[in-house]
């Protein structure tokens, strides 16, 4: 039997997706869409299939509970890594990219950067494949848990 993979999203996340569900299935169950127009039939169908996702994100979901501070690059971490070839930097969340809205972006664990990365220390290099072609080559630099990443942006003048 497949298991479903666990996910971490974090508390905020974690709050924002549990009001849009419960929103959701108020909407459906009163029916506010007319079943006899075919725009409002369509609607219905497409809060059917996000409340199916929302479910299914949230009971799988790791809720701000930081990973380890081992430096190694997973979900719930948010990590630095240089492209090799230009030598530019890039910092972002590994996460729930549909679920997060953060002041940073966010790289579901999935994408080809995320998975590429996954399981990496810093310093290790790693290659990817672009969906339109060409491989991209990536040093993880930093790997920090995103409520140590959080805690230290919110420190007076860390900015």
């Amino acid at each position: 039997m497949p298991t479903t993979p666990r996910v971490w999203i974090s508390a905020q996340a974690h709050e924002r997706l549990n009001q849009e569900l419960g929103t959701l299935q108020f909407l459906f169950s009163a029916g506010v869409a007319d079943d006899a127009d075919e725009n409002a039939t369509a609607v219905r169908h497409a809060w059917a299939t996000r409340i199916q996702q929302l479910h299914d994100l949230l009971i799988h979901a790791i809720v701000g509970e930081d990973p380890p501070n081992d430096g190694i690059a997973e979900p719930g971490m948010v990590v630095t890594v240089r492209y090799d070839a230009t030598g530019d930097t890039d910092t972002f969340l590994l996460g729930v990219h549909s679920a997060e809205y953060a002041d940073m972006a966010v790289y579901s664990i999935q994408s080809p950067l995320g998975a590429a990365i996954a399981g990496a220390r810093a310093g290790q290099r790693r290659t990817y494949q672009l969906p339109n072609g060409p491989a991209l080559a990536v040093t993880l630099l930093k790997a920090v848990p995103y409520g140590l990443h959080t805690a230290d942006q919110n420190r007076p003048g860390a900015r």
